[in-house]
């Protein structure tokens, strides 16, 4: 549940990258992470309606650099869930392999989009993710329901609150040692997680992404997720966070629904701070 998305670390990397505050060979260093190989298919070798792409898939450092050349402008991340498309402005063909990957990146300036596929390599015990990014034509436009780092802020605000009291109220055991683990596990992390976005990003940006994921950690509590991620579990018989029947675990759902919301609009207005910049200067 602490994991970022792939697509948020390509685009505050890609970003930096765009505003030379990063080298390519670093960028993509940053991008790939734990990952043993990220690739891009499909990658437009020109501009225009009868441009041709790339019959191999490429590295980061290539695809970086032709986005840059085709006139990029930004990568922008789009995090959609069933019936919220956040951060997608079409075609259907885009919008329904974002959907199905769950994270985009849309290159502004250029009509291209990035959809990830995630592969899972290696024998058991060491098994490593390889990433094929996949080029697909975006339709340029104003991206859905992305606010501004001022009003995810102040949403995050009232959502910590409305997480906490969801916890308290659903008999979730989120106010105590369990909670408390994991919100300490997700501060070590987020220590490291600073990183993620690159050179040249806000401190407001940090600053919200940071709560952003503090949301996301305790609506996953709420979720009974911990257990599987930490390999323990609630001891005492109960799952999905304490829920003990299907209607108490569909309350709890809806309760948090717009919880979580809110944490992914913020975290998709903190990953486009600087591309926000970056359009807006012209670089």
């Amino acid at each position: 549940m602490l994991d970022e998305p792939r697509s948020g670390r390509l685009a505050a990397w890609g970003n930096a990258l765009l505003a030379a505050l990063a080298p390519p060979d670093d960028a993509a260093q940053h991008i790939v992470g734990e990952d043993a190989s990220h690739r891009v298919v499909g990658l437009p070798t020109s501009s225009g309606p009868y441009a041709g792409e790339e019959a191999e898939p490429v590295g980061l450092t290539l695809a970086l650099g032709r986005l840059r050349s085709l006139g990029a402008q930004g990568l922008r991340v789009a995090l959609p869930v069933p019936g919220h498309p956040l951060g997608l402005s079409g075609p259907p063909e885009f919008n329904s392999r974002a959907l199905d990957a769950g994270e985009a990146v849309i290159a502004t300036g250029t009509g291209t989009g990035l959809v990830p596929e995630v592969y899972e390599v290696g024998p058991a015990g060491d098994v490593h993710a390889e990433v094929l990014w996949h080029c697909l034509p975006v339709r340029e436009g104003p991206p859905a329901d992305v606010p501004s780092l001022g009003e995810a802020e102040r949403e995050l605000a009232e959502a910590m609150r409305e997480a906490t009291d969801v916890l308290t109220k659903l008999d979730v055991a989120g106010s105590g040692p369990v909670a408390d683990a994991a919100l300490e596990a997700y501060r070590a992390r987020m220590e490291a997680g600073r990183r993620l976005l690159a050179p040249g990003y806000p401190p407001r940006a940090v600053r919200v992404l940071e709560l952003a994921q503090r949301v996301r950690v305790l609506v996953a509590i709420a979720y009974g997720d911990e257990s599987g991620e930490d390999g323990g579990g609630w001891g005492d018989g109960r799952e999905h966070g304490g829920a003990v029947s299907a209607s108490q675990i569909a309350a709890r759902a809806e309760a948090l629904r717009p919880v979580e919301r809110t944490a992914r609009r913020a975290q998709v207005a903190a990953y486009n701070a600087y591309a926000e910049e970056l359009e807006r200067k012209g670089l």
